[in-house]
């Protein structure tokens, strides 16, 4: 089956141009707590966006599914997550949590209303997996391995990736039949440290179900002549699907290859990081 892909955006226009490209979710994010400390200096995207843009979005909707990134889980928790069922929201994330406790509620506040999803970046939630999987109405799951790596102090997201990590976590996913997925994907033929080639073939071995599109897919803070972007974006996806298909006949042994690939590629960004 090919990997479900998901966009981050809150803009319905991007959301129905993705959408009409092949994209099989929008992703909104409304996670803000901590998210500033935990990634000071680094080069990433705290977004800001609103509840009010669910419902904007929901109404451009007519394929792709609408998935919710709330806070992680606080006193405001239960309204906000009944905000996103309210509005349209197919699937709520909840990111950031660390027992078993917290997921009981998450799942408790969603009520069989929305589909729910575990983002599992932080090493308490890894440590505490058995027990997080083992709560009732749990859907799916995704490795956040952008927090993760910070907090098992690693210098490079795809550490987790070359060292293990991700696949120990996968494997645990799939010994409780969920669905699940991890980190981002760029696009394919991009001029890059660890091509999207790559990383595409480990979301086969480990038997990935979804991935998010990275801002290196489509940086919209960088683009501002949308006249070709629905273009753009389509070939964008089909590069992505046709990488895929050249994933999926890659035998057991080129699976393996890859990896160590990846091991070495990894081993070289991260040395060179030192200091």
């Amino acid at each position: 089956m090919p990997l479900k892909l998901m966009y981050l955006t809150n803009d319905p226009s991007v959301a129905a141009i993705a959408q009409q490209a092949g994209v099989d979710r929008i992703f909104l994010d409304l996670e803000l707590r901590g998210k500033e400390a935990r990634q000071k200096n680094m080069d990433t995207v705290i977004s800001h966006n609103s509840p009010s843009d669910i419902g904007k979005l929901r109404a451009v909707l007519t394929k792709a599914e609408l998935l919710v990134r709330v806070n992680s889980l606080y006193a405001g928790s239960k309204a906000e997550i009944d905000r996103a069922a309210a509005d349209g929201a197919d699937v709520v994330m909840l990111p950031y949590f660390k027992t078993a406790r917290e997921v009981r509620d998450f799942v408790s506040f969603c009520a069989g209303r929305v589909r729910t999803c575990l983002l599992f970046e932080t090493p308490e939630a890894v440590e505490h997996i058995d027990e997080i999987l083992s709560v009732p109405g749990i859907d799916e799951a995704h490795i956040g391995i952008n927090d993760l790596h910070l907090g098992y102090g690693k210098r490079f997201m795809f550490e987790l990736l070359a060292d293990g990590t991700v696949e120990r976590i996968c494997h645990k996913f799939a010994e409780y039949g969920l669905p699940y997925g991890f980190g981002g994907v760029g696009r394919p033929g991009s001029n890059v440290a660890l091509p999207a080639e790559r990383i595409l073939a480990e979301h086969y071995r480990l038997g990935s179900s979804q991935v998010i599109l990275s801002r290196a897919f489509c940086d919209m803070s960088k683009i501002h002549d949308r006249s070709h972007l629905a273009e753009d974006f389509k070939a964008g996806v089909d590069d992505i699907r046709a990488c895929e298909a050249q994933c999926a006949a890659m035998t057991k042994q080129e699976q393996n290859d890859n990896h160590a690939q990846v091991q070495k590629i990894v081993a070289a960004i991260t040395e060179k990081h030192k200091g």
